[in-house]
């Protein structure tokens, strides 16, 4: 279970979406802003968690076990608590696979390299900052450029009419893959294509991004 704070930015910014083609006159800063919002927390609940740093508590259940799984990728650690004790955040008793994730990133996880996670509710306990981010230089790393990319589409989506002055649909416009003009026929690949947006690009984009089932809820 993880308690956060508000998120401090989101996935894309204002001269994005306008670098996209999206004029004041077609949709104000605050409609802009009110859409890249809207899709940063639809990529959150696609991806099962969240992709700028975030100070947050976790409280886990130990499972006696030397690694603990975490629903969310350590950035940097300023508390470890097992059954009420202080753990020594040292890389020589702690082990952290978190972000800036690096290539081959197989999920979040601490490791004692000196005993075990004892089981328990909730007895386990962890301060930091949190989040799925790639490297760029800095100890914190910056939201993955697949996801900006995600986020932008998904604003652009959510701006746009949900059809044109010809009442052809726009949201299915991804999904052509064969227009004849002599008769107006179109063929439409099948919607299987896409499992999480209804659009085969996005889906793309946030598949790589998705946090397993397994390792619980952020």
């Amino acid at each position: 279970m993880a308690a956060r704070a508000k998120s401090s930015e989101l996935y894309a910014t204002l001269d994005d979406i306008r670098l996209e083609g999206v004029q004041p006159g077609d949709a104000d800063d605050a409609r802009v802003l009110a859409a890249v919002e809207e899709a940063s927390r639809l990529v959150d609940q696609l991806c099962g968690w969240y992709f700028e740093p975030r100070l947050a508590t976790l409280r886990l259940d130990g499972r006696g076990a030397p690694t603990m799984w975490l629903p969310v990728p350590p950035i940097r650690l300023e508390r470890l608590e097992v059954n009420g004790w202080p753990i020594i955040l040292d890389p020589e008793n702690l082990v952290v696979v978190g972000a800036p994730a690096a290539p081959g990133f197989d999920g979040p996880r601490l490791t004692r390299t000196h005993g075990v996670f004892p089981r328990g509710a909730g007895n386990v306990v962890i301060d930091g900052l949190f989040g799925f981010t790639e490297p760029d230089g800095t100890a914190i790393g910056r939201v993955p450029r697949a996801i900006r990319r995600a986020t932008i589409l998904l604003t652009l989506r959510c701006l746009a009419p949900l059809a044109d002055v010809h009442g052809d649909d726009t949201r299915n416009q991804w999904r052509i893959v064969e227009e004849r003009t002599r008769d107006q026929s179109v063929r439409f690949a099948e919607p299987e294509r896409a499992l999480l947006t209804g659009d085969a690009e996005i889906d793309r984009l946030l598949l790589a991004y998705g946090r397993p089932a397994a390792m619980g809820a952020a």
